[in-house]
């Protein structure tokens, strides 16, 4: 009870905070509100006595942004700081009204649709609670999913008879709706996600495991031949591998090694720095002394700090 009060209580905080902007109270509108001045706010910066910049974008240039402010969302939702994943989730959603907003000059379909899409998109996929089907539990619940969004390209593709002859010329595959445009690791993942919820997938860690020792093995006999395409090929199977091990451990490879990428450039930063406080640039340093730098970075940041050991100078 004391936690609940407590969330509670901090929920509020939040709240005021977020209401609250210089100072000044902002009005309590609905969602559906200010998402009705969001749209007219995109619909005036684009109109001809608008923004230079908004005037001149498109669903090209504006891809960029949809991707940079993706990826900030997920930065926020790390900091733990509510009004910053707030804020991030804003700039996303503008993506969403921007882009909604061209389509809407273009006579394509407006905001309204996009969120008309979505709601019945969801009802639909959710028989189980707005039908009369049952799902005992999760797995059942995606398993359901995934036969439904079959059922609806089937049924796309039966309302646009070019469309249909091309999906009668290939066959419907639960693969199907996995865009190549995803970045390689994503696209991977949700791959794998798919195949796994009819059941074609590992019994336990250990067998994926033993398929990436595998696919080690098979790089190092491409490198043995010099086989630079066989070398392309069985590294992307080891990479491969390696999004399949991470879905299976229920770990986002896109996430998982983005906080790699952190992680190191913040130990390669601070290698510098311990270069510098000796006098030098780490492309100076030899190569025996780097990786001790990259030892007492790492220890450092494990608040194992070793002890500075003043390099000697050269006779």
């Amino acid at each position: 009870m004391a936690n609940r009060t407590k969330r509670l209580k901090k929920s509020k905080a939040i709240k005021r905070k977020l209401e609250t902007r210089n100072g000044v109270k902002r009005g309590r509108l609905s969602a559906g509100e200010w998402f009705e001045k969001l749209v007219a706010l995109q619909r005036r910066l684009r109109a001809v006595n608008g923004c230079p910049w908004d005037r001149e974008q498109t669903h090209a240039t504006l891809r960029t942004y949809l991707i940079e402010e993706a990826y900030e969302v997920l930065d926020a939702l790390e900091s733990g700081e509510d009004a910053k994943f707030a804020e991030e989730m804003g700039d996303l959603l503008l993506q969403i009204v921007f882009h909604s907003q061209i389509a809407t000059e273009e006579g394509r379909f407006t905001a309204a649709d996009v969120i008309r899409e979505i709601h019945e998109k969801m009802v639909r996929r959710h028989p189980h609670v707005f039908g009369e089907k049952r799902a005992k539990d999760a797995a059942e619940v995606l398993k359901n999913w995934e036969q439904i969004k079959a059922e609806e390209r089937r049924s796309k593709s039966g309302r646009n008879e070019e469309a249909g002859a091309k999906e009668a010329a290939k066959p419907a595959s639960l693969l199907d709706g996995v865009s190549r445009g995803l970045p390689a690791t994503l696209e991977g993942y949700q791959l794998t996600r798919k195949a796994a919820r009819i059941g074609f997938d590992w019994e336990d860690v250990d067998g994926v495991l033993e398929k990436m020792r595998e696919e080690m093995a098979e790089v190092r006999h491409a490198l043995e031949r010099k086989d630079q395409a066989k070398v392309e090929e069985e590294l992307g199977d080891l990479l491969f591998a390696a999004v399949n091990l991470s879905r299976f451990l229920q770990v986002d490879p896109e996430i998982a090694l983005k906080k790699a990428n952190a992680k190191f450039s913040r130990r390669f930063r601070e290698m510098e720095q311990r270069a510098a406080q000796r006098g030098r640039k780490l492309a100076d340093v030899p190569r025996d002394e780097m990786e001790r730098f990259w030892v007492d970075a790492k220890n450092a940041e494990k608040g194992e700090e070793s002890p500075v050991v003043e390099a000697q100078p050269k006779r």
